[in-house]
């Protein structure tokens, strides 16, 4: 009897510690949040080893800038992360930088606008392309306003 509970506790303990399996992601749009770069440091190594995970994932790297105050950058940011965006744009990483955390950073690696929120084609180096939409229009239609913009960014290149 003790045998039979020691393998029913080995057995149990052995299943909770495995990692559960990775979750296919091919047909959705991620979200990644760009780590906190310090004021004078190079963003784009860091942008190019984006680029180049995504492409060993099946996905295309957008570098995204957004802020929390700015009303576009939070309806499009909401839909894409409550999965309204996976059927346009299923196999699309978006790398999402915070205006006023990163301008600094990211004007110096070539990521530049006049509005937010900014979707940039990187480089493979992680520089920017100059490939980019910027701006939207305010309210619950902003979504429907940036998609096809974005979609013909992602066409064009």
């Amino acid at each position: 009897m003790r045998f039979v509970v020691v393998a029913f506790v080995l057995a149990a303990c052995q299943s909770s510690d495995r990692a559960p399996p990775p979750q296919a992601t091919s047909g959705k749009l991620e979200l990644v949040d760009a780590p906190a770069t310090p004021a004078g440091s190079d963003v784009a190594p860091m942008i190019a080893q984006e680029v180049a995970r995504a492409a060993s994932d099946g996905k295309r790297l957008v570098v995204y800038v957004g802020a929390t105050w700015c009303e576009p950058c939070q309806e499009f940011h909401a839909a894409a992360a409550a999965g309204k965006l996976d059927q346009v744009f299923p196999k699309l990483r978006l790398l999402v930088f915070d205006n006023d955390r990163d301008a600094e950073v990211l004007d110096a690696a070539g990521y530049r606008s006049q509005m937010i929120p900014l979707f940039v084609l990187p480089q493979a180096d992680g520089r920017s392309s100059g490939k980019q939409i910027e701006g939207s229009i305010k309210g619950a239609d902003a979504v429907k306003q940036i998609s096809p913009r974005l979609e013909a960014l992602l066409r064009g290149s």
